[in-house]
C-alpha cells in the first residue's frame, strides 16, 4: 500500500528509502525517489492516489534508458522526452487532466 507521506517533499528517517524498478511500459513507485534500471521505454505510471496531485522523481540507472512515451492508456505521461543516465527527472501528477508532466529540465 502507498501512503501519501511516502511521497512527501519533507522527509526524515521513518521514510522508506529510495525504491528501485526494473524498467517497464508501466511503473508503479512506491516513494518520491525512484532508480529505473534497464531501457524499456515508460508510457504510463501509477500515482499513489490518483485522486490527489503527486511529485515523483525517478532516475534512470541504464547507459541508455528508454524515452517517455505520449501513448499511455491509464496514468499517461503528457510530454515526451529522453532521461538522462543518473540524471534525476521530476514529475508532476495532475488529477484534473489525468495525466504526469514532466518538470523543465536544466
Amino acid at each position: 500500500m502507498n501512503y501519501p507521506a511516502d511521497f512527501a517533499t519533507a522527509q526524515s528517517g521513518q521514510q522508506p528509502s529510495p525504491g528501485v524498478l526494473p524498467s517497464a511500459a508501466t511503473l508503479s513507485p512506491k516513494t518520491k525517489f525512484t532508480f529505473v534500471t534497464d531501457q524499456v521505454q515508460l508510457a504510463n505510471l501509477v500515482p499513489p492516489d490518483p485522486a490527489g496531485y503527486c511529485e515523483l522523481t525517478l532516475c534512470f540507472t541504464h547507459a541508455a534508458p528508454g524515452a517517455f512515451l505520449t501513448n499511455g492508456t491509464s496514468y499517461p505521461i503528457k510530454t515526451a522526452y529522453q532521461p538522462i543516465q543518473n540524471r534525476p527527472v521530476d514529475l508532476c501528477w495532475d488529477p484534473v487532466t489525468n495525466f504526469w508532466w514532466v518538470k523543465a529540465v536544466v
